[in-house]
Parts: C-alpha cells; sequence; structure tokens
C-alpha cells in the first residue's frame, strides 16, 4: 500500500477503507463472512481484522473485535483512545460495546446493517447519553463496494 494520507481527511478514510475491504476478501477466501477491520492512531495502524468466527471456533471472533485484540496486544494497553475504527459493515451490538470499552475516538464503516446493526440501522448505542463515552460515525466510506461484497457471499450461499 502506498502511505496514507494525513489522518482524518476524507482521503484516510477511503484509504484505510481499502485496507479494511482487503481484509474482507481474504475472511471470504476462508468461507468467512467477508467483513474486515483496521484500527488506526496518530501515527498509523494499530490492529487489523476480519471475520474468523467460524474458523476459530469462537462467536466473538467479528473482524472489529480481532482488530481491537490486536491493537491492545500490540499497545499494551485495553484504552485505545485516540484511534479511529475503519470497518467494511456497521458493527453490531457486541462490536460496538467492546469499541465503547476500548475508548475508540472514532469509527468510519462502509455498509450499513438493517438486520443488527448498533450504530444506526437498529440502535443507535455509540451516542447513548446514558454512556460515559461516545465515539463519533461515519458512514458509506466506499459503501457500494463492501455492500456488494457481501451480497454476493450471502446471494452465492443461498
Amino acid at each position: 500500500m502506498e502511505s496514507p494520507p494525513p489522518p482524518g481527511t476524507p482521503e484516510a478514510d477511503a484509504y484505510w477503507m481499502r485496507r479494511a475491504l482487503e481484509l474482507a476478501r481474504h475472511a471470504e477466501s476462508q468461507g468467512e463472512v467477508p467483513v474486515g477491520a483496521v484500527l488506526v492512531g496518530p501515527d498509523g495502524m494499530l490492529g487489523e481484522g476480519w471475520n474468523q468466527p467460524i474458523t476459530t471456533h469462537d462467536p466473538t471472533a467479528h473482524a472489529e473485535v480481532v482488530a481491537l485484540r490486536d491493537a491492545a496486544r500490540r499497545s499494551a494497553n485495553y484504552r485505545l483512545t485516540g484511534a479511529t475504527l475503519y470497518v467494511t459493515l456497521e458493527p453490531c451490538l457486541m462490536c460496538a460495546g467492546a469499541m465503547l470499552h476500548a475508548r475508540v475516538h472514532r469509527l468510519v464503516y462502509g455498509a450499513t446493517d438493517p438486520k443488527g446493526g448498533a450504530v444506526q440501522s437498529l440502535y443507535q448505542v455509540l451516542n447513548d447519553p446514558r454512556l460515559n463515552h461516545r465515539i463519533m460515525a461515519t458512514e458509506g466510506v466506499l459503501g457500494e463496494e463492501a455492500g456488494a461484497m457481501l451480497r454476493a457471499f450471502f446471494r452465492s450461499r443461498r
């Protein structure tokens, strides 16, 4: 990959989402639902992951959780303040909760998930005023590509 653009720009969002899409393709090649995630800090990539609940026999091995675990291990810290999580699909309740506990600063996602999304589709967990942390969210970055990948995956399984 080429050098990343400055953090917080639309160019940076597209750059890191392209990496998340590469990871989603890897997940699909392993027989997993194609979702990929990258956690980025001010100085670059902190961790990454792809869906692996089937291959690891772990229902919590969603791309976001795998990326958070990778970043926490690398940084030797469970708090990931100042980080942005890029993920190809709107996070579920479990993943949104993990992001809140890690104190992720920002979320950027591609496709919405009308059946399980916890950011805007079914729930709005990241900005619930009853919680002690909020996460800014940007939706739809390379969302068409992410959504098309998911639709093709499920179409091939039917």
